[in-house]
């Protein structure tokens, strides 16, 4: 007899209370999902913000003691955190910057704490987050300082396509220093590690862009191939981690060059992400590896133009949320299978 895996309880956090992400949270708890969520949010700021959208919405406070099953459209069961300010649609506010981070802390220590089974967030605003006088650089770095061990990498993916970054949020000036022989050894094992652990894939098959134009030419057009990424590349080799690459960026992503590939590891930010957004905006799934949490994220900014309006679309969130849940699924059976890619289905994770 198969048994089904329990409905896993997952965390929201609305993200900038002047963005889009209080409207998007909203939306996409207009419907019947198949897991038992918390939003972790201002109560009046959800409340307000639905009425400006025009939406019905039934709060209950969260009790960590009751299991709610199934969440239900138009109800949202929320860890209640106030706002220092009133927030207003399209204007931020510094002073809130705590409350967003709070939000963020309350999500990621419930997870340690195993009250929750993944997280799901909406954007910050990362600058507004810096007036206020915090170093924050985004949630992934964030939420590896709360975590307190692991390596945090990101990784993107859509139905067709997984990209996982070497490096993340870094001027572009900086990222060859950042790259070392022991950075990419490191990612390239916690990719690996995670996608079978996370995705049940048994043996993962892993695509390396180099850094420089060509691949570095033979070290004409650069070395950071030669001295730095081949070697790391080798040591993964010999311990049966299936690589290809150092590649082309601009050949890594041809129809032929990812075949039979799980995931295409760019060496930056806007090496690999223009590639994958191009092919669906609004329909990737910003999932954290290598942190002993799960956390998914939307693949789009705070968008304060369209805060309030009823134009923004959940869509993102949606795949962010069925990813949640299958990877939580994934997570809890004592035999995995191979699991798809992210999108709007059931084919997630």
């Amino acid at each position: 007899m198969t048994t089904e895996p329990a409905l896993p309880r997952i965390a929201l956090t609305p993200g900038e209370p002047a963005g889009i992400g209080p409207d998007i949270v909203i939306q996409a708890l207009q419907r019947d999902i198949p897991a038992e969520l918390v939003v972790i949010a201002d109560p009046e700021l959800m409340l307000q913000r639905a009425r400006q959208l025009g939406l019905s919405l039934q709060l209950d406070e969260f009790d960590p003691k009751t299991t709610t099953g199934s969440h239900r459209a138009g109800q949202i069961n929320i860890l209640p955190i106030k706002q220092s300010h009133p927030s207003q649609p399209g204007k931020t506010d510094p002073a809130n910057a705590a409350y967003v981070l709070q939000t963020l802390e309350a999500a990621c220590r419930g997870c340690l704490e195993g009250r929750f089974a993944a997280m799901v967030t909406a954007p910050v605003h990362k600058a507004v987050i810096n007036q206020a006088g915090y170093p924050f650089t985004g949630h992934t770095e964030y939420l590896a300082e709360l975590c307190g061990r692991g390596w945090p990498v990101m990784m993107l993916a859509n139905r067709q396509l997984r990209v996982a970054l070497m490096t993340t949020h870094l001027p572009l000036s900086r990222v060859s220093q950042a790259i070392t022989t022991e950075l990419v050894e490191k990612v390239i094992r916690i990719i690996w590690h995670d996608l079978k652990e996370r995705f049940g894939l048994a043996e993962p098959r892993i695509l390396v862009c180099g850094l420089n134009p060509h691949a570095g030419e033979d070290g004409h057009l650069g070395t950071e191939e030669i001295d730095i990424i081949i070697p790391a590349l080798d040591r993964c080799r010999r311990d049966g981690i299936q690589l290809s690459g150092p590649l082309p960026a601009d050949t890594a992503f041809r129809p032929d060059s990812l075949q039979a590939i799980d995931v295409v590891v760019a060496m930056y930010h806007d090496q690999g992400l223009p590639v994958l957004k191009a092919q669906g905006f609004g329909e990737i799934v910003n999932i954290t590896l290598g942190l002993p949490i799960l956390r998914t994220s939307v693949d789009h900014g705070t968008a304060l133009n369209l805060a309030g309006t009823g134009k923004a679309s959940c869509s993102s969130l949606l795949a962010a949320i069925d990813c949640a849940i299958t990877l939580a699924q994934q997570q809890s059976r004592p035999h995995r299978a191979k699991t798809p890619r992210p999108g709007r289905s059931a084919n997630t994770g």
